[in-house]
């Protein structure tokens, strides 16, 4: 049975949903070593550099990509997931970042880069469906960047997402509007609410 440290580390990651990283570790006073040493006899799984979880514990991608790279925001038909617009997982994680950041580096995700002045406009915390925080652009946002780029994006996932977020009633058709005005597309988003 796990007593002393590595109890403490077990009762901080059921409180975080399973997961712990190494600098929660080390502001709950306990030294790294302690966490390498958990994983080492099986108490914990490392699941990316610097988080583990509980071995019991399903994967979460979207929160393992989100820790592995902090500075992004998903977007696009991922952001469309997590706000459950769309049934259909993103083949790979679509994100952005700022545009100062190496994204060519990011294996494994889709890279977009924004500029500053308009890199948090929109942005929200989201649960993804194992519960874990992550951050994305809000519905208002995604519509927006999805009419945006379309051509790059599947355009028959367009309409569907915005019935569903008007259908929903946590679209707010005034902020999409506005968002709309910044890339240019506010004459198709008016279109679509006219025809909703």
């Amino acid at each position: 049975m796990a007593g002393g440290p590595t109890k403490a580390l077990m009762d901080i990651a059921a409180s975080l949903n399973s997961y712990i990283t190494s600098m929660q570790t080390t502001e709950a006073g306990i030294p790294r070593c302690k966490l390498t040493e958990a994983a080492r006899t099986g108490e914990f799984a490392q699941v990316d550099r610097s988080l583990h979880a509980l071995p019991d514990v399903w994967g979460d991608p979207l929160f393992i990509v989100q820790h592995r790279f902090s500075l992004g925001v998903f977007l696009d038909d991922t952001a469309l997931f997590l706000h459950g617009m769309t049934d259909r997982a993103p083949f790979a994680p679509t994100m952005t970042f700022p545009r100062s950041h190496n994204a060519t580096a990011a294996a494994g995700i889709a890279c977009r880069t924004c500029d500053d002045d308009v890199l948090g406009l929109g942005l929200c915390s989201i649960r993804t469906e194992y519960g874990n925080m992550v951050r994305a652009y809000d519905a208002e946002r995604t519509l927006c960047d999805l009419i945006h780029g379309q051509g790059t994006l599947d355009a028959q996932l367009v309409a569907p997402a915005m019935r569903a977020c008007v259908r929903s009633g946590d679209c707010d058709p005034m902020k999409l509007v506005v968002y709309a005005r910044n890339p240019g597309v506010e004459p198709k988003i008016r279109k679509y609410l006219e025809m909703l």
